[in-house]
């Protein structure tokens, strides 16, 4: 299956719903990025995934990728350096739980969007959205990018 067409429209839709739900509560950005498979080490490939599609460039240094190899059942949730210089070590950790409980029972969308809105609470404490904040990043989930 290609990363494209594992979700369906309604749950695309559904987290893409998720992204601008956390974002109202933070001034962070949250992307999702699938890919089919992957080729090497899960932090490396999200890392250059996070700069590929522009994520390190938000005014505050807040994005934040989860990130998805299908095949593999690997994915990582990573943030930008403003996020990490403020955050306890640890800080996305209760997200990954999410996340694993959800995968390992296949619920894919629904761990990726329960994952998104505790992202955008747990970052409401230090980026907390402010009024005249701006959309900085799509919310579209992105897919497959060669290198």
């Amino acid at each position: 299956m290609k990363a494209s067409t594992f979700f369906t429209k309604e749950q695309q839709a559904h987290i893409r719903s998720a992204i601008k739900e956390a974002e109202e509560n933070t001034s962070g950005e949250i992307r999702v990025h699938l890919e089919t498979s992957l080729a090497g080490d899960v932090l490396d490939r999200a890392a250059w995934i996070f700069k590929k599609i522009g994520m390190h460039k938000t005014e505050s240094r807040n994005g934040v990728l989860f990130y998805f190899a299908i095949a593999n059942k690997k994915f990582a949730v990573i943030g930008d350096w403003g996020i990490n210089r403020k955050v306890p070590e640890g800080f996305w950790d209760n997200i990954k739980v999410l996340l694993e409980k959800h995968f390992r029972e296949e619920k894919y969308s629904e761990g990726l969007a329960k994952g998104i809105l505790m992202a955008g609470e747990q970052l409401k404490e230090h980026f907390p959205h402010k009024r005249d904040d701006i959309n900085e990043l799509p919310d579209e989930i992105s897919y497959d990018i060669p290198e």
